[in-house]
């Protein structure tokens, strides 16, 4: 099997060089996340440039936490004593265009990722709403896009590369390593420092999206299922004001001819007269386009563009994962809040995504909608409006999104992901002192 490197990785790096050029030192700066709500615990960070670096800096250091492009609004990512980015580890090491995989570092954003694999004549089969995020920390939080077809990220994950606690490398195979490959791609940080990442791709597309206003809440009673099913990827926008929901957002393959023209209407919803942001008040400048203009994959998948500061910015975030065949019940027990709640947000989103076998994504052998939470910064107000939101989708069994904000004890995460206790298994095979756990993985994990 021929492979045809695009930018090869540095193997020249000592350990000795490792231990001083790649750790910035930071007592007057605070190191914070994308939004700005979470202070990290140390200012201590490394920046690593290749695999020998990382496994040099991990086996001097009694602790350390990987981040990614902090984008995570917890504290799943953040440690009191070192921090290991992955910022630096961001290159494309092979194409290999007979298996129709692709193999990158790790910290690599997908919106660098994406039009390279374009150009190649490849895509991923989905994106999540921003194109910011990073491969590594996207996949092992188990982030997603829409789609009833299209399983999150990480399901597009054939092979990984992982540096565990004593800085030794160990490689993972979906083909080779069967429920261990389950247990690793998900792994929450708890496992290691994820180096390298291979995706399987198909043949790049192109897409078009089309947005209509004001679907009637009462169509998702008869009609749910065609609703979400009405593209390749549906996302629906309410702040829960109303009787409607505000925004429809409809993206499809140009093949799909069903939706080659907008409709006069859409279960009663009407075509958007110009480009949208799904909060209604700012300006769709930063994302993509709409009204039926076609364009590749990667520019219409995500809702925002790249070379953009996506969303709002200022705010904070949470989600749930329920069953897609209790989805119309959560959502009407959610709208019932809808007076608690409005003042207090954004904007939330409505999402499908299909099932998979990972042990500790939200959808684990079960299709779901996700109910994500646009909130406005407000922590005090938030963190009140969390348990009563978590108390009404209790009966659906809600998995949380694992970077967002929630206040589900252990105890009852415990009940919601059967393979815990396998995870927590693996998690001491390859960390046994527990140097990549922090205060979040105690509380949500361990204390159970």
């Amino acid at each position: 099997m021929k492979r045809r490197p695009f930018i090869k990785l540095s193997s020249t790096a000592t350990a000795a060089s490792a231990l001083f050029p790649v750790t910035e030192w930071l007592p007057d700066e605070k190191i914070k996340n994308w939004a700005g709500n979470i202070v990290y615990s140390t200012s201590s960070i490394a920046y690593p440039k290749t695999r020998e670096e990382v496994q040099a800096f991990i086996k001097n250091h009694l602790k350390v936490k990987g981040l990614g492009t902090r984008h995570c609004f917890n504290r799943i990512a953040d440690s009191k004593d070192y921090l290991l980015s992955t910022k630096q580890l961001n290159k494309v090491i092979s194409l290999d265009t007979q298996a129709h995989t692709v193999t990158v570092e790790g910290g690599i954003k997908y919106g660098e990722l994406a039009p390279y694999l374009h150009e190649k004549g490849y895509a991923l089969p989905n994106l999540a709403s921003l194109p910011h995020i990073s491969v590594a920390g996207s996949i092992t939080t188990a982030t997603h896009g829409s789609g009833v077809k299209n399983g999150n990220l990480a399901t597009s994950v054939v092979g990984l590369e992982l540096i565990t606690a004593d800085g030794k490398v160990h490689t993972f195979s979906k083909e080779k390593d069967g429920e261990t490959f389950n247990g690793v791609v998900v792994g929450l940080g708890a496992l290691g420092i994820i180096t390298k990442v291979t995706l399987a791709l198909e043949p790049t597309f192109q897409m078009r999206q089309f947005v209509y206003e004001r679907l009637p809440m009462d169509q998702l009673k008869e009609n749910f299922e065609k609703i979400v099913s009405a593209g390749y990827s549906v996302s629906l926008f309410t702040d829960w004001q109303s009787n409607s929901i505000n925004e429809v957002w409809i993206k499809s393959r140009l093949d799909d001819t069903t939706n080659a023209e907008v409709k006069s209407e859409f279960y009663g919803a009407v075509p958007a007269t110009k480009n949208l942001h799904p909060i209604a008040e700012l300006s769709a400048e930063n994302c993509t386009e709409q009204m039926g203009v076609p364009g590749p994959w990667h520019e219409r998948l995500p809702h925002f563009k790249m070379g953009f500061t996506p969303s709002s910015g200022v705010e904070l975030q949470s989600e749930y994962f329920v069953p897609r065949d209790q989805a119309v019940a959560a959502i009407q027990a959610i709208a019932r809040l809808g007076k608690q709640i409005s003042p207090h947000l954004f904007i939330s989103e409505i999402r499908t995504i299909a099932p998979d076998s990972f042990w500790m994504s939200p959808c684990y052998q079960r299709p779901s909608v996700a109910l994500h939470f646009t909130w406005k910064q407000d922590w005090p107000a938030v963190s009140k409006l969390l348990p009563i939101i978590e108390k009404e989708l209790a009966p659906f069994n809600a998995r949380p999104h694992w970077g967002k904000l929630f206040t589900l004890s252990s105890q009852t995460l415990a009940s919601r992901y059967e393979k815990l206790a396998d995870f927590k298994k693996l998690v001491a095979q390859f960390d046994p002192q527990g140097k990549f756990r922090n205060e979040f993985l105690n509380t949500t994990i361990y204390s159970s």
